[in-house]
């Protein structure tokens, strides 16, 4: 009864750090680390960054769902979430978020180098303070949240480079770009969430129409942003053909849903295929860098 015990609660701290956002950030970490490296795969390097911005990830998390504790409560599939349930006390989540993100930072300072800890660092803040706060008060939220989400491969690439250049500057803009109809997609997905929760996300806001524009408009800057990963000697040309043809069978799902009669449907076609995007490209980046 005690070891069930124990593992309730394993599993419920556990879950506080979203694992799945954690797991999704570990494929562009890699993507961004085997960017950067020339030379000979450097697995303890690469698994000491992975560690410590997990870490990070996993505190930024928590305070997240600290923040959004009231939230959650409107949403159907956030009101299971600990905080809510009041299985995890509001203090317990702070302490644990707060150790979470010092021991991660302090792994990233020791066994990679500065800048990476000071870019995840940048990433945490803009997660948790900046879009923390937006979210409930403009749309714009959104561009807010995609710039945290650009700092893994970031911080991949430079645990390496230990260096901002141009390959950070395009690993960052490929993720913001790619973000944006990814989280589109999953607020037309979960809109009636949103709703039920006031917060203003773009479809509740301008129109679910003005959604897919921008969603069509982001997905065309997305694919210029990743070939010129290829026009500027980062990758070779099997990395460009992949790349293109994933980013125009992105382009051609996005056109579907201006004639789909069921949104909730394509949003989550949209979403899924959203993933298999950037898991290629990470991919594909890490096979055929120059």
């Amino acid at each position: 009864m005690i070891r069930l015990f124990k593992t309730m609660i394993i599993k419920t701290y556990y879950m506080l750090t979203k694992p799945g956002i954690i797991a999704g950030n570990a494929v562009t970490t890699f993507g961004g680390f085997m960017l950067a490296s020339k030379g000979p795969f450097n697995f303890w390097l690469f698994c000491w960054t992975l560690i410590g911005l997990s870490l990070v990830i996993a505190s930024a998390c928590v305070f997240n769902n600290y923040m959004d504790r009231e939230i959650d409560k409107k949403m159907a599939r956030t009101k299971n979430r600990a905080l809510v349930r009041g299985l995890v006390s509001e203090k317990s989540a702070l302490i644990y978020g707060t150790l979470l993100g010092l021991l991660g930072m302090g792994v990233l300072a020791l066994y990679a180098n500065f800048l990476t800890a000071m870019i995840a660092l940048a990433g945490f803040l803009f997660y948790v303070v900046v879009y923390g706060l937006w979210k409930y008060r403009s749309s714009y939220g959104t561009v807010i949240g995609s710039l945290a989400g650009g700092v893994p491969p970031v911080v991949g690439y430079c645990a390496v480079s230990n260096q901002l250049d141009l390959g950070a500057f395009l690993l960052f803009t490929i993720m913001v770009l790619w973000q944006m109809p990814h989280f589109f997609a999953i607020t037309l997905y979960r809109l009636e969430d949103y709703a039920a929760a006031s917060i203003p996300v773009l479809p509740l806001e301008k129109g679910i129409y003005t959604t897919k524009i921008q969603m069509w408009l982001y997905i065309m800057a997305f694919i210029v942003a990743t070939v010129m990963l290829t026009f500027m000697g980062y990758t070779g040309y099997a990395y460009l053909t992949v790349a293109v043809l994933m980013g125009l069978m992105w382009y051609v799902l996005c056109l579907k849903g201006f004639k789909s009669d069921n949104d909730k449907q394509w949003a989550r076609q949209m979403f899924l295929f959203s993933i298999v995007v950037i898991m290629v490209e990470c991919f594909m980046m890490a096979i055929d860098r120059v």
